[in-house]
């Protein structure tokens, strides 16, 4: 016996009502049934004649010993209920048989008019419709997945098949008429599956064909914008689709291609480019209109100053648009004489108004290079007049290197203070020795290298050179004096006599008998007293001696004479010192050839 609430859910389910279906008929498929006979048999489609309506039902005659009951929920609301010896087509349900007799007077036939139509409309499909077949029909429903579409029967259309991009809401589609072709038919299910998307793709490869046989480079055509992207947008030339980049939409700047076009406008395009083994076709808008670069160096001649509108800004640089598709670039380099700029943003920003100059053109790449800093003098041009050698100038210390300190005079600009213009007297290695980053300094300008932008400074030409007069005068041969050992080096010590000012104690002239190493004889931060043996002013050297300084009068005497010291050499002057002010290198005595040790020598 076939299960009687099975068949009967079939009317709460549209969508699933013909799986059910089939299921219900399993004992007796459509193919099967036997339309001539009016022999009462469950799942058999009989002609019945109305009788009369009582309630809730309606009874109608279907040649068996009782009456036939059809529920009134059959007819929609406001659907005429037939009338008493109308004909018409029922589905037996189902038959009671109270004794289990089917002939039994007293059993019930349940019958159904709607269900027999379903089953009559899905018979006529199936003879007429096949796989290939173009259908039409109203899309009815949404269910998951797809649409149900109304072609007699509901056939299934999925979501993927509705376009050839699959739209956001398939339910817009809810009412609309479709053509679709049928994929797949599963008779046994009750199932069909149609594809609108298939169809529209074999129509449009048909027309892709022909369109690609007519349409040439330079052709001006009109399409439907079908797909936006960040890159682009998708154009529909009727059959095919063809690629309008973004650059090829506006002679001037656009940030996104939906500033340009819309989905589903209608516009004309030109075709740039055609790839027939490819198929893709690149189409183009500003094209349409000259381009504003055919006449740009008559324009925009270079040294021309203009004003333009800045529009966007980048690390290196800033772009200004000089009027619609002419742009041009200001590198971070071209902004300012004197600021030094980390980043275009610290001068101008989108949308200001500035002032350019045209520096240079290149019309082949679109490209034109702007200058700000050109609009004004640049301070550099008149740097000899502003610093001329001797002044006097107060500056900041900007930067420190290993070989000075830059120090800025004005905005934008340096000059630079050389670790040997610091001091006259102190052997400097590093410049934080003197100054400090921040510090504001006096210093005299030495030299000014307008071209190079290059202005050279002293701080201790502030005052004058002690190796001039001071020094000699201060520290005569002979003289004892004190001071502390600043520095030891293999050849010799280095003593501190005033600020900055040191002599070298040659390693022969520690002590009187021979010295291999000077920190076995004294240490640095000792104080020691040594004898001042020459003043050079030229090299600026001073060479002292330890051993000398006890020596009596005779001593010296004999020593002078000995090696002849104070007798000019028949060469010319006395041989060339070695050594120098604090830190230099060299012995500070001269090498000595066929002389007796311990001669006495000038220093460096």
């Amino acid at each position: 016996m076939v299960n009687r609430n099975l068949i009967r859910s079939l009317d709460l389910s549209e969508e699933e009502w013909e799986g059910e279906l089939s299921a219900a008929m399993e004992a007796a498929p459509p193919e099967e049934m036997d339309w001539g006979t009016q022999e009462v048999a469950v799942n058999q489609i009989v002609q019945g004649r109305v009788l009369r309506t009582e309630g809730d039902v309606v009874l109608v005659d279907v040649g068996y010993k009782s009456e036939g009951i059809i529920f009134r929920s059959e007819w929609e609301e406001g659907e005429e209920l037939p009338q008493p010896g109308q004909m018409i087509k029922v589905l037996i349900e189902d038959v009671e048989d109270i004794h289990g007799l089917v002939d039994d007077s007293r059993g019930m036939i349940t019958l159904s008019k709607r269900k027999a139509e379903k089953i009559e409309a899905w018979l006529s499909v199936m003879n007429s419709v096949h796989e290939g077949d173009v259908v039409t029909g109203v899309a009815t429903r949404k269910i998951k997945g797809g649409l149900l579409v109304d072609i007699g029967v509901p056939v299934f259309l999925p979501a993927s098949q509705v376009d050839i991009r699959r739209p956001a809401d398939i339910g817009d589609y809810i009412g609309r008429t479709v053509q679709s072709l049928v994929l797949k038919i599963d008779e046994a299910r009750r199932n069909i599956v149609v594809s609108r998307r298939a169809l529209i793709e074999a129509e449009r490869t048909e027309k892709k064909a022909q369109l690609l046989a007519e349409l040439e480079v330079g052709h001006r055509r009109k399409g439907v914008v079908k797909n936006i992207a960040d890159f682009g947008a998708f154009v529909d030339l009727g059959g095919i689709d063809g690629l309008l980049h973004i650059t090829d939409m506006s002679w001037g700047r656009i940030n996104h291609p939906s500033e340009m076009v819309a989905i589903d406008q209608e516009i004309e395009v030109q075709i740039l480019h055609i790839d027939y083994e490819k198929e893709k076709i690149a189409l183009g808008l500003k094209q349409k209109s000259p381009s504003p670069w055919e006449n740009v160096a008559a324009k925009f001649p270079v040294g021309k100053q203009i004003k333009g509108s800045v529009v966007n800004v980048m690390s290196y640089g800033a772009f200004v648009k000089l009027e619609e598709g002419i742009e041009g670039l200001v590198h971070i380099s071209e902004m300012s004489w004197t600021r030094r700029i980390s980043h275009p943003s610290e001068l101008v920003q989108v949308d200001d108004e500035i002032e350019v100059v045209v520096l240079k053109i290149d019309k082949d790449k679109h490209e034109i290079s702007l200058g700000m800093k050109q609009t004004q003098e640049n301070p550099w041009d008149r740097a000899t007049d502003r610093y001329p050698i001797g002044a006097v100038v107060k500056g900041t210390v900007r930067n420190l290197t290993n070989y000075g300190a830059f120090i800025e005079i004005e905005e934008g600009i340096d000059g630079l203070l050389h670790v040997s213009d610091m001091s006259w007297t102190r052997k400097i290695s590093h410049p934080n020795e003197m100054v400090e980053k921040g510090h504001v300094l006096e210093c005299r300008v030495l030299s000014v290298d307008q071209e190079r932008r290059r202005i050279a400074l002293g701080m201790k030409q502030l005052a004058d050179d002690p190796w001039a007069s001071n020094i000699p005068m201060k520290y005569q041969p002979g003289q004892i004096v004190k001071g502390p050992v600043t520095k030891i080096t293999n050849f010799g010590v280095f003593v501190g006599l005033e600020d900055g000012l040191e002599g070298l104690l040659h390693i022969s002239e520690l002590a009187d008998h021979k010295v291999e190493n000077p920190e076995e004889v004294v240490k640095v931060g000792e104080e020691i007293e040594v004898k001042v043996l020459r003043v050079d002013a030229d090299e600026r050297k001073i060479g002292l001696s330890r051993k000398r300084v006890e020596w009596t009068a005779e001593e010296i005497a004999a020593d002078a004479t000995a090696t002849g010291a104070n007798k000019p050499s028949p060469a010319g002057p006395p041989a060339e010192l070695k050594g120098g002010v604090g830190g230099g290198s060299g012995p500070l005595i001269a090498p000595r050839t066929a002389k007796p040790e311990g001669e006495a020598v000038a220093a460096e």
